[in-house]
């Protein structure tokens, strides 16, 4: 606790700064009860530091070979997660890999969320043909498998790490929507949007300043909980060669590359798993953290 807790925590708050500075640090609070939860933030945490320090956190350069040291074993001298077909350090790949697995989570998270919380809310909020053209469109995304469209989008696209980005992103939208649309419907006939409509206010400013933020916690913890999906589906474009293209150190496509030394050279496609299961893990525990936090039925536990 600080010196600020008793001010955080004043129970008749003197402005709306201290009032909501006070929520989010009750919501910390239920948070950090969760241990799950900081496992999963301690992990999103690490990956983003990772990305950030990977110069200076790595000791080769991930790119250049070394054919005299290929597919050196784990824990040797120099390299401790061993070396792939090209002498290549495989701890300084996954650290650089880091770098572009974000890239890409925040690429999708900046447009897919944005685009299906629009949909969703002007579905929700208009209603009648307005709805049913938005949600019919938005059935015909989900009625294919994510991975399946995406694969198709690249295939069309051409290879490449935007390609695959714009795939993601393309097919990524729709449960926002979906998510968006439920919350609007429950909160477009509330008392206070039916006083702010009496004052005058345009069918713009209720969607954008009264009901986006209602929906905001609900899509908030939807893209914590597909961030695991992004991560899989991008490695599942490497490693089928229509991601990130070599000799770019993606996860996904260290995989591939290692598949044929799956038996005698373990290391090679192991390590890069790890760190895909590991991430996708911590994202998935911080998801369920901020679901019990952000969940109004749970303020007050």
């Amino acid at each position: 606790m600080t010196a600020l807790t008793p001010w955080l925590l004043d129970p008749n708050p003197k402005s709306r700064l201290q009032s909501r500075a006070g929520q989010t640090f009750l919501s910390w609070l239920r948070f950090r009860r969760n241990p799950l939860a900081m496992i999963g933030l301690g992990i999103s945490l690490a990956l983003i530091l990772m990305s950030i320090f990977a110069p200076l956190l790595a000791p080769y350069d991930p790119i250049v070979q070394s054919l005299p040291d290929r597919l050196l074993p784990p824990l040797t001298p120099g390299h401790w997660m061993g070396t792939d077909d090209f002498g290549r350090d495989i701890y300084s790949r996954i650290l650089y890999g880091s770098r572009i697995t974000l890239y890409i989570v925040l690429l999708v998270i900046l447009t897919a969320p944005v685009v299906g919380l629009i949909i969703g809310t002007v579905a929700g909020y208009f209603g009648g043909w307005v709805d049913a053209i938005l949600m019919r469109i938005t059935d015909i995304f989900l009625a294919f498998p994510k991975l399946i469209l995406a694969l198709a989008l690249v295939a069309v696209l051409g290879p490449g790490m935007v390609n695959a980005v714009l795939a993601i992103a393309v097919t990524s939208w729709p449960p926002y929507a979906r998510v968006a649309r439920a919350e609007t419907l429950t909160v477009r006939n509330s008392d206070y949007i039916a006083a702010t409509r009496l004052q005058g206010a345009s069918a713009l400013r209720l969607i954008w300043g009264h009901v986006m933020p209602m929906c905001l916690p609900s899509v908030i913890i939807r893209v914590t909980l597909d961030m695991a999906g992004v991560i899989l589906t991008a490695a599942g474009l490497g490693f089928l060669g229509l991601g990130v293209q070599p000799p770019l150190p993606e996860w996904g496509l260290m995989i591939s590359a290692g598949r044929k030394f799956l038996f005698e050279q373990w290391w090679v496609a192991t390590m890069p798993g790890l760190a895909i299961f590991i991430v996708s893990l911590g994202f998935n525990l911080l998801g369920d953290g901020l679901r019990d936090v952000l969940d109004p039925r749970s303020a007050g536990k």
